[in-house]
């Protein structure tokens, strides 16, 4: 098991390194504009986003990224709860869900620009309502799921309103809240980018725009790299957080997988 794991962590690092190293060496050299070599792409990341636009630039951007999402799932699991626990609620946010869903969240974005302008507020609300919805849904749809007999054990034992919601409900349900949450994130991260280049002039997607109406080529492609470094550590930080949470879960399952 442990060599299996070694093998896993080994292909999955060596990966990036084996792209890595043909990028370096398919553009060593490189004059064209719009393909500098990796190692000026590497000098800019260094000068741009560990020293220069690191607190101007890239705090603001993750700062926003965390408020937007804390907000999607707060309200996407309190909204998921209600929508599957209350006929009314169900009956008013349906059509709704149905209507918005088919938005392209990014289409968001020119909307609240104009309904808020531009700014903070601006981009933290597209990024909050964009990403609402995917844990809004995987928390009714989780909450439908639970099977009738542990509804009938709470009833059994007559656990009050709020025991059956924490101590029932929302165990049984976290796998499927977790999935959406994760949709949520990627939601996020993409509006984030999003809305920085529609409607800001700092954050990390603002610069990487600004970089290529410059024609500042080695600084766009050290802000796409910045762009793909943070989404796969935060990606990597959430399925942590996952793992750690729903620990009884996986090893539920690893036993079931076992038998």
């Amino acid at each position: 098991m442990k060599a299996l794991k070694v093998r896993r962590f080994l292909v999955g690092a060596g990966t990036p390194l084996l792209l890595l190293s043909a990028w370096w060496f398919s553009s060593a050299g490189s004059i064209d504009p719009f393909f500098p070599p990796l190692q000026d792409i590497l000098l800019r990341f260094q000068q741009l986003w560990l020293f220069d636009h690191f607190q101007s630039d890239v705090l603001l951007s993750l700062g926003n990224l965390l408020i937007g999402f804390v907000i999607a799932a707060v309200g996407g699991i309190a909204l998921g709860f209600a929508t599957a626990l209350v006929p009314q609620v169900r009956w008013m946010v349906d059509p709704l869900i149905h209507f918005l869903r088919g938005i392209p969240p990014v289409a968001l974005v020119p909307i609240f620009i104009s309904l808020i302008g531009f700014g903070t507020q601006m981009r933290v609300t597209s990024i909050a309502l964009a990403a609402l919805f995917p844990t809004m849904i995987a928390t009714v749809d989780g909450i439908r799921s639970v099977g009738g007999d542990l509804k009938d054990v709470a009833r059994v034992y007559r656990l009050s309103r709020k025991e059956r919601l924490v101590d029932v409900l929302l165990p049984a349900a976290a796998p499927q809240i977790f999935s959406g949450l994760q949709v949520s994130l990627q939601v996020a991260f993409i509006v984030m980018i999003a809305s920085e280049m529609l409607g800001s002039s700092q954050g990390i997607g603002a610069m990487t725009l600004l970089a290529q109406q410059s024609f500042m080529t080695a600084d766009m492609w050290a802000g796409i790299l910045l762009l793909g470094v943070i989404g796969f550590v935060v990606n990597m930080v959430f399925a942590l957080i996952k793992r750690r949470v729903l620990s009884w879960y996986i090893g539920a399952r690893a036993m079931a997988r076992a038998a």
